[in-house]
């Protein structure tokens, strides 16, 4: 039995307040996160994501501000990245109000963190962030063609995209949060080859993230393989009811939606 497609709304929180730019550059004010978070929850979205883009600024508390008030006030699951280094991170985020985090950096740097998160608290709480992007013309080529990144797409690692997916799944991620550099914010649609290639490699979900623009770009990457899709700018600066145009779009595209 085919499990339902959720429709997560992404908010990037930068010192309180929520921002969107393209390619993770040129960043715009895109509202208050808890209002956001309000509306989004009355308009159907079944899960939220808060990334702190600036978590490396050291203003971390703001963010966990912004968790506690947001878990007040909507009743779907929250994951909130950035920053996230550790058990103690994660230990914080969940006592504020999260229900998952979602690790990149830390887990690149260490990739034992992972066991460490897992085994404290479950998989179920951790979704590791894959930063993807196409391996740039003179660097060195990936197996796959996709190279994982850092510092929100800016700095490349050389790492194979798919086969990070693979063994942060195999040391017991619960699901993978898998966002195209290239496509972030273009509003092209979703990148589906990488979608593809993660989806064969590895059989934890996979949210599919970065260029969805419209609600016809949805079904094609979950015909690709993601299990549920992830969004920020159209549903900022999209129509009010664009949560459901999405998953009736998803639901005309024969899949089941929650």
């Amino acid at each position: 039995m085919a499990v339902a497609v959720r429709v997560i709304p992404c908010l990037d929180v930068d010192a309180g307040r929520v921002v969107k730019g393209i390619n993770f550059e040129g960043l715009r004010d895109a509202g208050d996160p808890v209002e956001l978070a309000h509306r989004y929850d009355n308009g159907g979205a079944d899960e939220l994501t808060f990334l702190d883009v600036t978590a490396s600024s050291g203003n971390r508390e703001t963010t966990f501000d912004v968790v506690r008030r947001a878990a007040e006030e909507v009743f779907i699951p929250l994951t909130v990245g950035g920053g996230v280094r550790g058990v103690a991170e994660v230990d914080k985020l969940l006592r504020y109000g999260a229900d998952k985090a979602s690790i990149n950096t830390a887990a690149v740097a260490r990739p034992d963190v992972i066991d460490e998160i897992t085994r404290h608290f479950g998989s179920q709480v951790l979704v590791l962030s894959v930063d993807a992007r196409r391996t740039r013309p003179g660097s060195e080529p990936t197996p796959s063609g996709f190279e994982v990144t850092t510092h929100g797409g800016r700095q490349g690692t050389g790492i194979d995209a798919i086969a990070w997916a693979r063994e942060a799944a195999e040391r017991g991620v619960g699901e993978i949060l898998l966002n195209s550099i290239d496509a972030d914010g273009t509003k092209d649609g979703f990148d589906l080859e990488l979608i593809r290639l993660v989806r064969a490699a590895v059989k934890v979900p996979i949210i599919a993230s970065g260029g969805a623009g419209k609600p016809e770009h949805f079904p094609p990457a979950v015909a690709a393989g993601a299990d549920a899709v992830l969004a920020a700018s159209v549903f900022h600066f999209g129509p009010i009811d664009m949560i459901s145009q999405v998953k009736t779009a998803i639901r005309d595209a024969g899949f089941e939606v929650r």
